[in-house]
């Protein structure tokens, strides 16, 4: 009888046009959670319903976006990541298609709902891309990948203007619809399936327990100011969130295949990052709620700013654009100092821009410096999330993982819609039975958002340095040849990982050139890392071995640069034959 298992190396056959699909799934999900963004102004009046109530068009697709990022990541890793996929988009077409044809609020929140699945796209398309592309074009693939919610957002917002300024508004449900379907095609057409698989079941409970917990915060969060903040059933709900969500992670940490791996989040590397993503999802939403609203407001009110609709698109869409070019600055930063640099750089820049933003709301082209300067920061934030969460855990839990980090965003997104919502709801001025946002909303919006962004900053600085310096680990007789000084290129490191994803300790790693001749060589330590420094850059090939594990030969290339090239090697079990 023969054991067969998966290796941590990327396998299948990836065509020019995989990174391309993927990228645009993202934007296609992008567009489909900005798509009412220019007429949210006006849905208490579209849905004949409260402003407060009214809000939960938005927060219900963040909300069942939440919840299907890590659901949506953990069925990619046992059934196909592929599959699920094409599923998030489907279950996304299908909630286009309830919305375009209903006026009244639950229905209409309903299909909303069904829309939010399609959140689970983004750690789905990274999880593929960590299977499928070596390691040189990962990092500009996943920052690309990252940041299609961004241009998704900025491209949504002036074509959604145009569309439902001239056309009935039913009409975006219809494009972004289609859009799904395009999608899907090539997904199909494109995409391979990735042959790697997680053990385990699907956790039914825990998805039920953090979805409840995730309603029970929200809820009196939209509802607070109308129930009162210190009303039985605001605080009740809210112990009612905390208990779930309790139990919800006890059960979590005792269940053989949980929904989210709570041990692995406690990774300093992971909690952190999961952490700041929080409150940079608060940052993205925050802009996106306030600056169109202000274009639009007449400035009969003395502060609005007078623009149409799609003018208002066009002077926002820099946010997402701008965090498309900051993809390749990403890359080039990351390359040389590291995704912590850029997230902590990135949160620094968003801060910079709400604080500008907060005496910077009285003409319109003041607006577009907003949108450029957050589009910046919020494009490096994004970008580094994914390469910080890929680098802390293995590849059969990278879709899971980046399910969990999307699903920080998203909680992040969702609180800032519930909150803001509140907020403008709760300050606004009443003229003829109609609720205007005030300018005092606004700021304090900023001020929210401004808040947020230091608790990301502070969060982002509690992240492990990562250890940069090229090393060898040898033992003390039989190793004691091979080990070496520093280098004067950085080289290859990582993690050598057993067939279940547990690290392999005093694993030998080889470094072979292009030759056939040992380059050099190094013993991993209790965590399964190493580092080989290379002598010039090239072609490679990492042998790694250990007792009660099948040997593996990974082709490896260094561009020949001073930033090591991160490899993990997942040794095969012992081939048995009976």
């Amino acid at each position: 009888m023969k054991r067969t298992t998966t290796t941590d190396q990327p396998t299948g056959r990836a065509s020019g046009t995989l990174v391309p699909v993927l990228a645009f799934a993202g934007i296609v999900v992008a567009v489909m959670q900005t798509l009412l963004v220019p007429v949210v102004k006006d849905l208490p009046q579209l849905l004949d319903t409260a402003p407060s109530d009214a809000t939960w068009v938005l927060t219900s697709t963040l909300l069942s976006g939440a919840v299907a990022t890590p659901i949506m990541g953990r069925l990619g890793d046992l059934y196909g990541k592929r599959r699920m996929l094409v599923a998030s988009l489907a279950v996304m077409v299908a909630g286009a298609l309830v919305s375009a044809v209903t006026s009244a609020l639950l229905p209409m929140i309903v299909g909303r709902t069904l829309q939010g699945f399609a959140m689970g796209a983004i750690p789905l398309g990274i999880g593929l891309m960590r299977d499928m592309l070596p390691r040189e074009r990962l990092g500009s693939a996943m920052a690309l990948m990252s940041s299609s919610i961004g241009v998704g957002g900025g491209l949504a917002l002036p074509a959604a203007a145009l569309i439902a300024q001239h056309t009935d508004w039913h009409a975006l449900f219809y494009g972004a619809a289609g859009l799904g379907v395009l999608a899907i095609a090539l997904t199909l057409a494109v995409v391979p399936e990735s042959p790697m698989r997680a053990k385990g079941s699907f956790d039914l409970p825990g998805a039920l327990g953090l979805s409840l917990g995730l309603v029970l915060f929200l809820l009196p969060i939209t509802k607070g100011s109308d129930w009162g903040w210190s009303s039985v059933t605001t605080l009740g709900l809210f112990g009612a969130s905390a208990a779930v969500l309790l139990l919800w992670g006890v059960y979590e940490l005792r269940t053989a295949a949980p929904l989210v791996d709570l041990r692995t989040t406690a990774r300093p590397a992971v909690l952190f990052t999961n952490l700041a993503s929080i409150m940079v999802g608060v940052s993205f939403y925050v802009v996106s709620l306030v600056l169109p609203q202000l274009l639009q407001l007449p400035k009969a009110t003395g502060y609005g700013l007078g623009q149409s609709m799609v003018v208002a698109g066009l002077l926002v869409a820099p946010l997402g654009l701008t965090m498309m070019f900051t993809a390749p600055v990403y890359s080039r930063l990351s390359a040389r100092y590291g995704p912590r640099f850029t997230l902590i750089l990135g949160l620094l820049i968003i801060a910079v821009g709400y604080g500008a933003g907060l005496g910077l709301m009285s003409a319109a082209w003041q607006s577009l410096v907003i949108a450029v300067v957050l589009g910046a920061g919020i494009g490096l934030a994004y970008s580094s999330l994914p390469a910080l969460i890929i680098g802390a855990v293995p590849a059969s839990e990278t879709g899971a993982a980046n399910g969990l980090n999307t699903l920080m965003r998203s909680i992040g997104t969702s609180v800032s819609s519930a909150v803001v919502g509140m907020v403008l709801a709760d300050t606004a001025d009443h003229v003829g039975g109609v609720a205007v946002p005030t300018m005092h909303g606004f700021r304090v919006s900023f001020l929210i958002a401004t808040g947020a962004v230091a608790i990301g900053l502070l969060m982002a600085l509690f992240l492990p340095r990562p250890d940069r310096s090229p090393r060898l680990r040898a033992s003390s007789e039989e190793d004691a040849g091979l080990e070496r000084a520093e280098a004067a290129l950085a080289g290859f490191r990582g993690r050598v990982l057993a067939a279940d994803g547990a690290p392999v300790a005093r694993a030998r790693v080889t470094l072979i050139d292009h030759s056939g001749r040992r380059a050099g060589a190094a013993l991993t330590g209790e965590d399964g890392g190493y580092a080989l420094a290379v002598p010039v850059g090239g072609a490679y090939v990492l042998a790694a071995r250990a007792a009660g594990h099948g040997p593996l030969a990974a082709p490896a290339t260094h561009t020949g640069g001073a930033h090591p090239v991160d490899l993990d090697l997942s040794l095969p079990g012992e081939t048995v034959t009976a």
